[in-house]
């Protein structure tokens, strides 16, 4: 993590509003054939994740990362430079993941996020709850991935 990072304006609950987009910061996450394989051949090891000939013949029509290696990225994305929480992005759930797109070597990913809801925690005063809409980009716009959760973030003062 860089210095860059740690010196980031925190936002607490009381700063979070409906409706506010952040923005990831710095350079976007290259995706290339060589991580897009080695994140397969650990985690999710399909032919549409491991070799461009045979990925070439299935659904996908060539290459395309893992949709979780795509999931890594964002929480990469997020936390060098994306929703600067006061305690860091803690996740308590997670209501939908979509992948409306393949992520492909050479893609360029970025990330926005969306709060939707904010509420206070009713049996833990130093915290609460908001739901935020995290959508992935590739260098076009188009979205790659569109996940919606719910994160635990810290009160400022109770």
């Amino acid at each position: 993590m860089s210095t860059d990072t740690l010196v980031r304006t925190r936002l607490y609950l009381e700063d979070l509003q409906p409706g506010m987009i952040h923005r990831s910061e710095g350079e976007p996450v290259t995706m290339d054939a060589e991580s897009i394989k080695a994140f397969a051949r650990q985690f999710d090891p399909q032919p549409f994740h491991l070799d461009e000939g045979t990925a070439a013949k299935t659904f996908f029509k060539g290459l395309a990362a893992s949709g979780w290696h795509t999931a890594a990225v964002t929480m990469r994305l997020l936390v060098e430079g994306g929703l600067p929480l006061a305690g860091g992005i803690i996740g308590a759930g997670v209501e939908e993941v979509r992948w409306p797109r393949p992520v492909r070597p050479g893609d360029r990913l970025r990330v926005e996020s969306e709060v939707l809801e904010v509420r206070p925690s009713r049996s833990r005063p130093e915290q609460g709850i908001a739901k935020v809409r995290t959508t992935t980009l590739n260098q076009n716009g188009e979205p790659v991935q569109i996940m919606t959760s719910n994160l635990v973030v810290q009160r400022r003062s109770v």
